[in-house]
């Protein structure tokens, strides 16, 4: 069950309205879908409304937000909502969301999801619960596809469709293939339907199964764990022709002068290099690098140190130390003021999620929003009031996504 901590969040309720910028205010209330253009790079609005839909790829999400993170933190300076409808065991037509009994049906509670997210933007990612039907179902989940988009683009919203992602493990080896099989072969169709209706498509399937080669990305083989979720925004990222940018850098110290790579700006060089102090601009905070993952981490280099061992501060906090040698290879940096800032901002749309999660399906939701809804309709105000501590959280994710000056500083130990 996902715990929610009302009682610390009502404590904020009354900084709402003088943190909530009217800029960000105004941009809830805006809707900018348009047509979307898979062969240019993909790019978000001010005002649009993102909705994450499908089945469990989208849902356990919620326990790691690097989908949204990486959008967030891509286009910061974008006033920018996130819905996430993804539901466990879901399919094209709703099945999994028949969580009551009738009226309305799976597919009208699929539908009203959608139609209350007011999306502008809708990522799909379907496919992998339908492909249990091998190509017996192929032709029927088509026609599902189709007719879920079309109703969508009534909407007026852009759509970007994702392939299913691989199983990894558990199963036989021969089980294993079968299963692979039928989900390329899904993949292929929603790739042929993206193409028809010139919709985006992303194959997450090769890069998610290439991730799986070099760590474990998986809790059983099919649900991704944190460092799987992590190579899909990666891959999400490269669909969408944002390719993640290198935050390393790199610095060289001759007898004269101090110089740094395109992003470095040499602040003092101080006494004999001894002393050097820089600040790095960034275009956006980069996602949190798993434990699990050593070969993608931000790496500093300075070369040209005289022999000895140094610390590097940032913002005045001791953050690594390392012998000349080392800095001259380049030396890997995992914590300091924006993996902090990062981190929370990560927390927030968890926290931000989570309370949206409980809006849209509440506990006892047959009672409230389903066929009983004459006993317990009366609560439904109780869920709309939940509105106000999400927009909060979102105007606190709106003044921390963007990427903060931090000042370097290189110091020789004993100096």
């Amino acid at each position: 069950m996902r715990n929610t901590k009302l009682q610390t969040l009502l404590g904020y309720i009354l900084l709402l309205f003088s943190t909530l910028t009217p800029e960000f205010a105004a941009a809830q209330n805006k809707t900018q879908g348009v047509a979307e253009k898979p062969g240019e790079n993909f790019d978000l609005k001010n005002g649009d409304r993102v909705v994450f839909l499908g089945s469990s790829v989208f849902e356990d999400d919620f326990q790691d937000g690097y989908l949204e993170l990486a959008l967030t933190t891509r286009f910061p300076d974008r006033n920018v909502t996130f819905r996430n409808l993804g539901w466990s065991g879901d399919n094209v037509w709703g099945d999994a969301r028949s969580t009551f009994t009738n009226p309305p049906t799976a597919y009208q509670h699929l539908m009203r999801n959608i139609k209350d997210a007011q999306p502008t933007v809708v990522f799909l990612a379907y496919g992998g619960v339908e492909a249990q039907d091998g190509q017996a179902g192929l032709a029927r989940f088509q026609d599902g596809l189709n007719s879920l988009l079309n109703k969508i683009d009534e909407l007026g919203s852009r759509v970007v469709l994702l392939s299913p992602v691989p199983v990894l493990s558990g199963d036989s080896s021969a089980n294993l293939a079968r299963r692979n099989a039928d989900l390329q072969l899904y993949s292929s169709a929603i790739a042929k339907i993206a193409s028809e209706r010139n919709k985006r498509f992303i194959d997450v399937f090769t890069p998610v199964q290439e991730a799986g080669k070099k760590a474990v990305i998986t809790e059983d083989g099919v649900h991704l764990n944190d460092t799987g979720y992590y190579y899909l925004a990666g891959a999400l990222e490269k669909g969408l022709g944002l390719a993640r940018e290198n935050k390393s850098f790199d610095i060289t110290v001759t007898k004269s002068v101090a110089e740094g790579s395109s992003s470095v700006k040499i602040l003092d060089s101080g006494k004999d290099f001894n002393n050097l102090k820089f600040s790095v601009e960034e275009n956006h905070l980069a996602l949190p690098v798993p434990v699990t993952i050593t070969d993608q981490q931000k790496k500093i280099k300075i070369a040209g140190l005289k022999k000895g061992i140094y610390t590097l501060f940032i913002d005045n906090e001791e953050v690594t130390t390392a012998s000349a040698k080392k800095w001259s290879e380049g030396v890997g940096i995992r914590q300091g003021p924006s993996f902090v800032q990062t981190k929370a901002l990560q927390q927030m749309i968890l926290q931000k999620n989570e309370l949206h999660f409980f809006q849209y399906r509440p506990m006892n939701e047959t009672y409230i929003i389903g066929f009983r809804a004459y006993e317990q309709g009366k609560h439904t105000k109780d869920l709309e009031d939940q509105s106000i501590l999400i927009k909060w959280i979102e105007s606190q994710i709106a003044l921390n996504r963007k990427p903060k000056e931090h000042i370097y500083k290189l110091v020789a130990v004993g100096n």
